[in-house]
């Protein structure tokens, strides 16, 4: 099976960081975009970067930056769509998206949501707590061929990733949490703290 192009969702306001950039903040004395692509590359083709704003303040990192096609910050869906245009102009067949924020995901993220995809090609990553299953929306495997019934979706109000998702049979692959959730994210100063800890059983 083909790899997918990846794409980095990096377009929120971290307004519980104070606001910036989530993904130029520092763990472990590496910059959290830095982590991610360390885990991406490996599992992808191309790699592009979902950003809104000035798109020179990543210039650091040679990616493509993807602004949002919508206005007024409607969520990471618009992060994808930006994502499987880029992608449809690669003559890709499909995507796979992470979030800026979460630097330990697994290394076999994109094999393992390949494996689960439902019968469009979509599917999401998701972990167990107790008899919960949560889903990771900004954490899945996306056709190209959909784009257009995402850009109507998201034109016609939808914002919740996994109303869109489950109209379509999205697949779930389901990951372990054991020694700790590998879609720890970084909302807030004191998660980078946490952070710092995990990295040595990363």
């Amino acid at each position: 099976m083909s790899a997918p192009l990846g794409v980095i969702l990096a377009g929120g306001q971290a307004t519980r960081m104070g606001g910036g950039d989530k993904g130029l903040r520092v763990v472990a004395g590496k910059r959290l975009l830095d982590h991610v692509l360390d885990r991406l590359a490996p599992q992808v083709e191309q790699i592009a970067l979902n950003a809104n704003g000035a798109p020179a303040r990543f210039d650091a990192f040679g990616l493509p930056v993807l602004a949002d096609s919508l206005p007024d910050w409607p969520g990471p869906l618009a992060g994808v769509l930006a994502g499987l245009d880029w992608a449809a102009g690669q003559g890709a067949a499909s995507i796979v998206t992470v979030a800026a924020d979460t630097p330990f995901f697994p290394r076999d993220l994109v094999a393992r949501l390949q494996a689960a995809a439902g019968p469009t090609g979509l599917a999401l990553a998701a972990t167990r707590e107790g008899d919960k299953l949560w889903r990771h929306p900004t954490f899945g495997l996306w056709p190209v061929a959909l784009r257009e019934d995402l850009r109507a979706a998201l034109t016609g109000g939808l914002r919740k990733v996994v109303l869109w998702t489950d109209q379509h049979g999205a697949g779930t692959a389901e990951f372990d949490t054991v020694p700790f959730d590998p879609f720890f994210n970084i909302n807030t100063p004191q998660d980078i703290e946490i952070a710092e800890t995990l990295v040595r059983q990363a």
